[in-house]
């Protein structure tokens, strides 16, 4: 049995769009991903699951995450949680996949300078964001996650 199938991957899912995140979850289903998927709808309690009661982040020290974040949320940026997932020395290996309708030159360098691993941006259309969706979910499930030291 490989390190992987030992330690399974939990898709962090970060999206205030209830529509967008019902979809995301659908599609990452039809690509055969069965891991588990903690949604949250605001960064304040995402980031509470992420760093835990303390703060510390040592909640996820050895959990194997992979982070699906949208830029726009409620109560604070994409950017900010981006920022401060790096920055913790117990999630910074968790990979992010930024998941929005910006598509500004600025915004997706800005994202890949603070460690986005990979940056989608949402189609307008149905068709389009579900087949995107499918893709990543197919993406997902060859992917290798490390555990956060």
């Amino acid at each position: 049995m490989s390190e992987a199938a030992m330690h399974p991957v939990c898709i962090v899912m970060i999206e205030d769009d209830e529509g967008h995140a019902r979809l995301i979850e659908r599609n990452i289903r039809r690509a055969g991903v069965n891991n588990d998927i903690v949604p949250f709808r605001d960064g304040t309690s995402a980031l509470d699951y992420l760093f835990g009661p303390d703060g510390t982040g040592e909640a996820s020290a050895r959990r194997h995450l992979l982070i699906l974040l949208d830029l726009n949320l409620p109560d604070m940026t994409g950017i900010d949680i981006l920022e401060r997932v790096k920055a913790n020395p117990h999630t910074k290996r968790s990979p992010v996949v930024v998941l929005t309708t910006t598509d500004d030159a600025r915004e997706i360098q800005r994202c890949y300078d603070l460690g986005a691993n990979v940056y989608v941006t949402k189609p307008v259309n149905y068709e389009g964001f579900a087949n995107a969706i499918r893709q990543l979910g197919l993406f997902f499930s060859v992917m290798q996650v490390p555990e956060n030291p």
